[in-house]
């Protein structure tokens, strides 16, 4: 027979839902005035980075021994959903300070997480993360990035492809070739590359369909010298330690997915609340309450998955590869049929600018596509059944 405190496990904190309500404060008053000019400038949203360090926001999953909050694999979805429901783009700062950082706080040695993760807590930095290349994005295992010893460092050289906040990031987890001969998948190692390093450059700002505000770049390394003491766990382990940090990552983007459709569902509603046709609110007709239900349904599906996966990630059960999987993937498509009904509902109005569905629409295609396009994400999922 079941209690009411077997009920709890199904409903997010008070301590989540406090963090949620000052979230939004935050993201409705500081970040979403400058969401409209921040993608037709297509500049990185310094206002919301301001605003996200002055809140403690801004990497709330460093732990507390390096100077963090230590928020929960939950706290920080939370945080993201809510700045993506009024701007995809700043989200993505929160988002990539934990994707950047996640492979020292799951590897790195003592030094290198008291090295480089106390800045990041105070806002001194964003940290981004090198693994995708030209020839090697569903494929990680093919990079052509090349890390020699030298002594008792590293010389790196290649290229990265995709990279998101390059050219803002102070910090880099760089993903590379340490031993050509090698076992594929046991060859590769993690370090960590600073924006100060010589031969260090970037690329050409991508022009992109969304998240505009976020710069995405390319990161060239010409023979780069990379201390031993910035190797990220153990030589070798490099893409054990990626594929790691996918999975704990693969939540924030399914919450970034969330937050977007639920920005695009609140517009929705209000908009067909106000607007007549016919003599009567166009909310009124019987075939515009199916589309919001049906909107409002799967996101909530959505939702659920994403936090579920999050607790998983949290307690870093085994089959979170699953989970974290399902999760974006789901989320994904559902914030980019939510972005793109929520257009249709505002007829020729939501095919324009002065509204921000347009924007939504455009950010949300970006969630199907990284840290491991939908389909990719299905291949996860299947493996881990068949095994």
């Amino acid at each position: 027979m079941s209690t009411n405190a077997d009920f709890d496990l199904f409903r997010t904190s008070e301590d989540h839902e406090a963090l949620r309500e000052a979230v939004r404060a935050v993201a409705e008053d500081k970040i979403a005035p400058y969401a409209a000019a921040v993608d037709a400038e297509a500049r990185y949203p310094q206002e919301a980075h301001d605003a996200l360090v002055a809140s403690d926001f801004f990497a709330p999953h460093v732990p507390e021994e390096y100077d963090g909050v230590g928020a929960d694999a939950l706290a920080t979805c939370i945080v993201i959903e809510e700045v993506a429901r009024v701007d995809a783009s700043a989200s993505l700062i929160p988002a990539v300070n934990k994707l950047g950082s996640l492979p020292l706080i799951l590897d790195g040695s003592d030094e290198v997480k008291a090295r480089y993760l106390p800045p990041l807590a105070k806002g001194e930095t964003t940290f981004s993360y090198g693994l995708s290349e030209r020839e090697a994005g569903s494929d990680t295992a093919s990079m052509r990035c090349r890390a020699r010893q030298d002594g008792d460092g590293w010389v790196l050289s290649g290229q990265k492809s995709w990279i998101t906040n390059a050219g803002v990031s102070e910090y880099y987890t760089v993903l590379a070739v340490t031993d050509p001969d090698g076992p594929r998948g046991a060859n590769v190692t993690a370090f960590v590359v600073e924006k100060s390093d010589q031969g260090f450059t970037f690329g050409e700002k991508e022009r992109k369909l969304g998240i505009k505000g976020s710069p995405t770049r390319e990161l060239h390394f010409d023979n780069v010298r990379i201390p031993g003491d910035r190797v990220v766990g153990q030589v070798g382990d490099g893409l054990k330690i990626a594929l790691r940090t996918l999975d704990h990552t693969r939540v924030t983007i399914g919450a970034q997915a969330v937050g977007i459709a639920q920005g695009a569902l609140d517009q929705a509603v209000a908009y067909v609340k106000e607007r007549k046709q016919f003599g009567q609110r166009i909310a009124d007709f019987q075939g515009i309450q199916f589309m919001l239900a049906d909107m409002a349904m799967e996101l909530e599906a959505a939702r659920q998955m994403v936090y579920v996966a999050a607790a998983k990630s949290e307690r870093g059960d085994k089959d979170l590869t699953f989970f974290g999987a399902a999760a974006k993937c789901y989320a994904s498509d559902v914030a980019m049929k939510v972005t793109t009904d929520a257009v249709q509902l505002l007829g020729g109005a939501g095919y324009t600018s002065d509204f921000p569905l347009e924007r939504m629409m455009r950010d949300a295609k970006i969630t199907q596509i990284y840290e491991g396009t939908n389909q990719v994400q299905r291949l996860v999922m299947a493996r881990q059944l068949l095994r």
